[in-house]
């Protein structure tokens, strides 16, 4: 007789419920333990944490030029000129088309002692809503 078939007789029968369970309560396990050492550690982040960029320690590319004036005073109607267009990420908006509206607008404008660029950068902002500002 092969030793192999007197091996067979020891084993439990297949139950296709126990089967189908025992994935679920390992993962469940394990997820139960990274939590478990999550905690341990301080990191008390939710699932949608870990699905957003982090921007910690991440320094911008984005340099302020200098400014000669102690404050820029942007008028009312000029954020209102800029927002006439914003921006939105919405699949039928063209941001390239909207940087250059954007660009455009901000030719028109001219402040003593305050260069292009910073007239951009501060109205910038101003020209998105919604995803895009986020």
């Amino acid at each position: 007789m092969d030793r192999r078939s007197q091996g067979n007789q020891n084993l439990i029968p297949f139950d296709p419920e126990i089967e189908a369970a025992t994935p679920q309560r390992g993962r469940e396990a394990r997820r139960k333990k990274r939590a478990e050492v999550a905690m341990a550690e301080g990191d008390h982040r939710v699932l949608r944490d870990y699905a957003l960029p982090q921007a910690l320690g991440i320094t911008s590319s984005i340099v302020s030029p200098v400014v000669e004036v102690n404050n820029i005073k942007l008028s009312p109607a000029l954020i209102s000129f800029v927002k006439r267009e914003q921006f939105g990420r919405h699949p039928s908006e063209n941001p390239n088309a909207h940087l250059h509206k954007f660009l455009a607008k901000c030719d028109t404008i001219k402040l003593n002692a305050v260069s292009n660029d910073a007239i951009r950068l501060q109205l910038f902002s101003f020209s998105l809503r919604d995803r895009a500002s986020d």
